[in-house]
């Protein structure tokens, strides 16, 4: 039987750039509106991060796109070295646009990466990234 990541809430957090869902093995993002998403403004959102599962505990960042904004993702490189426990990057997306824009995005990670039409599924694809077999 496999195993399956704890998916109790731990914490949440609203910062000037979104709201924070904080898992045992994800985050989940919800950006606001307009923002620009770079590695300037994600500062605060890094270091809970850091706080929450150090560099040691795996984890899978959920990208839950109900507003619209806009990533650098370039920087998505910067990321991968500074957390080596940042495992996997999942996106959620609700519209032709967002997925489109998802897929260019993809280009520009080293970690797997999947995209998705509702939450629930990128929450299960959690375990087979943290818990592999």
């Amino acid at each position: 039987m496999r195993r399956k990541t704890n998916k109790s809430l731990i914490n949440e957090h609203t910062l000037d750039i979104g709201k924070f869902y904080f898992y045992e093995n994800f985050i989940i993002a919800e950006i606001k509106e307009n923002i620009n998403l770079n590695f300037e403004s994600g500062k605060q959102l890094f270091q809970l991060a850091q706080d929450y599962y150090k560099s040691t505990i795996p984890y899978v960042y959920i990208s839950n796109r109900i507003n619209s904004y806009s990533v650098k993702p370039t920087e998505h490189y910067k990321l991968e070295n500074i957390f080596p426990n940042f495992k996997g990057y999942a996106i959620v997306t609700y519209d032709d646009i967002s997925f489109e824009v998802a897929n260019l995005e993809k280009l520009f990670t080293n970690r797997p990466t999947c995209i998705f039409k509702n939450l629930d599924s990128a929450i299960e694809w959690v375990d087979q990234i943290v818990l592999p077999d």
